[in-house]
């Protein structure tokens, strides 16, 4: 508002406000001669008052969606002086009247609302001694013009201090010439926050009467606050000083005129780039979608510019002092406060000092701060800080709880509780660490959280990986053994194809379990399930496969038998490629729907964050194990039925052994791996890895080699088929080949 009513009905122009018309005559200008930001367009402005009057506000209003020259509502012909948009008064009820036309016209509006509600919206004053908080009747976008009776010589408001909000400010009028500023020291005001513009002060340093003929406003401010009248203005004899027009603006007081930008031109500067900047997005957004605009320039006056609104949302930029410019979510700028202490010499003048600051942006608990100790109070305060007198302070890790019942000031210390923490004295709350942090013991600075998984550099991570290396090597041994004595009876018995193919699957299964140690990345995450499931399924079908070709060879040594036809090498890879092709089409389907992938998980410990490979899908993860457990138990129920056939025959009973190791093995690794966290997680997985698959080359193969290495002599055709069949070694020797 630029003007202000005075009690006797005499209507004049408040100095301090003409900034307001400055900032915005400098915003435009500077968009107008950036040939980057509006190329072949002009912004023009027009500036109206409400006089905090409804009906004279909807008069303007409609004024600003008029022609300029005619007052015909609702009809323009003209494809120049196009209203874009409204920037309204520090009253945010003033700016709702606006609203309630502009809103017909879907035309945005710009007002500089009051602070949220951790803020009163009034001015008030704080008794010295009592602490009670007094809030005036009068919006406090009006100015203090209410309160001069209070602040005149003959009614000082000893023991008082004001607390404003930013939409306060301590203008000087001619009635207000004759008030004791003093009044004034002390203040704590907030203030929006706002940077140095370059240029801003040379520009108002420039204004004159003389060269700003377009100014209607000027030569009012100028009378006012160099206390002189102009000649051409002058009806009667002149009885005061004469204006020159060359007076100096520089010394001017404080509380009459500021050189220097403040917080409410500033923002309404801003809203002038704001929308200089959404209206080059709207017409670049308009050009990309039309060629014939290619190397045209900006054309507004077609331009339908309700769409404004949209782009508004998205405005995002750094003006000129450095600071970036957007709005959240609910179209608030996303701006701070600062805390001034307002302090009055004696000559009267006025110094700002800055003492606190309110950031949105900052972390829980540290919005406002403040710096106590720089804060100067009036004479009639006294200088230290009064004590509650029934509690004392509340240490760090720790916060204040009303007593029920009690004075305000009668308070009892919480600890914090398990997660939240409190830096320091007196704290209403304790607030929460961020996510990478947890809370100290005594809870009252949050500890950064370390990164973990399974490495290779401690103890668990030595003993898996040596533990699979040395079975690694073990199994090649063994392969080697049974390639070695590969026409020997023992070796032949037991298929040879499948043998390798078992020996060969438990190779790669120890060796898999190095994917499961060290830091995950994509690839490792993408193989370890997908590898270890699917060799896993080979390894275990070739086990039923083994199993299957047992019981059809016996059943037909069998005079008379049909199976002979069903035993041979052809059965035995069908079953290990049909039951593996199976496990593949699985994980094909995991890997293209929700593959793993490399993550963290910053909540199952509190003081880790645990790197490791999110399975992506939970229920293939299953899946894949489900199948597994089939395959498994397939084996063992095969197994189980066939082991009665004669020993020297058969590996049945080692078969059976096998399998229920490993049953046994991954029936408990369900429930410990859902109860493990973090690396351990990993941990129980590797060592069912290792131990299932030990656990098949232990029970199948170890026999076999102790006869092969140590007891030779039972490595014979007759040994092999024992005495009770010695009368069918014909029909048996064939059946050996044929496994």
């Amino acid at each position: 508002m630029l003007q202000e009513r005075i009690p006797k009905g005499k209507t004049v122009l408040v100095p301090k406000n003409y900034q307001y018309i400055l900032a915005l005559a400098f915003a435009v200008q500077e968009i107008n001669q950036n040939p980057q930001l509006l190329p072949n367009v002009t912004l023009g402005f027009r500036i109206y008052d409400s006089y905090f009057n409804a009906q004279r506000t909807y008069y303007a209003t409609i004024l600003l969606i008029s022609k300029p020259e005619r007052f015909v509502p609702n009809y323009i012909c003209d494809i120049q002086n196009n209203l874009i948009a409204v920037i309204g008064g520090l009253d945010s009820d003033i700016s709702l009247h606006v609203a309630t036309v502009l809103d017909i016209y879907k035309i945005p509006q710009f007002y500089q609302g009051t602070l949220d509600q951790f803020i009163l919206t009034q001015p008030i004053w704080a008794e010295a001694g009592l602490g009670g908080l007094y809030s005036s009747q009068t919006p406090c976008s009006k100015g203090l013009s209410k309160w001069f009776p209070f602040l005149s010589v003959e009614n000082k408001p000893e023991g008082k201090v004001w607390i404003a909000t930013a939409q306060v400010e301590i203008n000087s009028f001619d009635y207000q010439r004759t008030w004791d500023a003093k009044v004034f020291h002390g203040a704590v005001i907030f203030r929006f926050q706002f940077n140095y513009l370059p240029g801003f002060h040379q520009f108002v340093d420039s204004r004159r009467p003389s060269n700003t003929i377009e100014d209607d406003f000027i030569k009012t401010f100028w009378e006012a606050v160099f206390s002189c009248v102009f000649l051409n203005t002058v009806v009667n004899k002149v009885g005061g000083s004469i204006c020159t027009g060359e007076e100096n603006l520089d010394n001017l007081p404080l509380p009459l005129f500021e050189m220097s930008m403040t917080g409410h031109s500033y923002s309404i500067y801003n809203a002038v780039h704001a929308v200089a900047h959404a209206l080059q997005a709207m017409s670049s957004s308009t050009l990309k979608q039309s060629t014939e605009g290619i190397g045209r320039g900006l054309k507004l006056q077609n331009e339908p510019f309700w769409q404004l609104h949209h782009f508004l949302r998205s405005v995002s930029f750094n003006n000129n002092a450095g600071d970036k410019v957007s709005f959240d979510q609910n179209r608030k700028i996303i701006a701070g406060f600062d805390v001034i202490n307002l302090i009055i010499s004696s000559n009267q003048s006025f110094h700002k000092v800055k003492v606190g600051r309110i950031d949105p942006q900052a972390p829980p608990g540290q919005a406002f701060t403040i710096n106590e100790n720089a804060i100067t109070w009036h004479s009639w305060f006294n200088q230290v800080q009064p004590l509650s007198v029934c509690s004392e302070s509340c240490c760090p890790g720790s916060s204040k709880k009303v007593k029920e019942g009690e004075p305000f000031c009668c308070y009892e210390c919480i600890p914090c509780p398990e997660g939240k923490i409190s830096d320091q004295e007196d704290m209403h709350d304790c607030y929460s660490c961020m996510e990478n942090a947890y809370p100290n013991k005594k809870h009252n600075f949050c500890v950064p959280k370390a990164l973990t998984f399974l490495s290779y550099k401690e103890p668990l991570g030595i003993s898996l990986t040596f533990f699979a290396l040395s079975s690694s090597v073990i199994t090649t041994l063994v392969l080697g053994t049974f390639m070695k004595h590969h026409n020997t009876p023992i070796v032949k018995a037991n298929n040879r194809n499948l043998t390798y193919t078992l020996l060969i699957s438990l190779f790669l299964c120890f060796s898999c379990a190095l994917l499961f140690i060290g830091q995950p990345q994509k690839v490792t995450c993408l193989l370890q399930q997908t590898a270890f499931s699917i060799i896993f399924s080979v390894a275990v079908s070739s086990v039923l496969a083994k199993t299957i070709m047992v019981f059809l060879a016996f059943m037909a040594t069998k005079p008379g038998s049909r199976m002979r036809k069903w035993v041979g090498k052809r059965l035995a890879k069908s079953i290990v490629l049909a039951c593996s092709l199976i496990q593949v089409g699985i994980c094909m389907v995991w890997l293209a729907s929700s593959p793993p992938f490399p993550d963290t998980d910053m909540f199952s410990v509190t003081e880790e964050i645990i790197v490791e490979c999110n399975e992506g899908s939970v229920n293939m993860f299953y899946c894949v194990l489900g199948y597994l457990g089939f395959l498994a138990f397939s084996s063992f129920t095969v197994a189980f039925f066939v082991r009665k056939l004669p020993d020297s025959f058969n590996e049945a009973k080692f078969i059976t052994f096998s399998m229920l190791v490993f049953c046994s093995v991954w029936l408990s690794f369900i429930p410990t791996y859902l109860s493990a966290k973090g690396k351990y997680l990993v941990v129980v997985e590797v060592f069912s890895i290792l131990a299932s698959s030990f656990g098949l080359l232990g029970c199948i193969f170890a026999p076999k080699c102790y006869i092969i290495l140590l007891r030779p002599e039972l490595n014979t055709l007759q040994q092999l088929l024992g005495a009770q069949s010695q009368n069918l070694s014909g029909s048996m020797s064939m059946t050996v080949e044929w496994l």
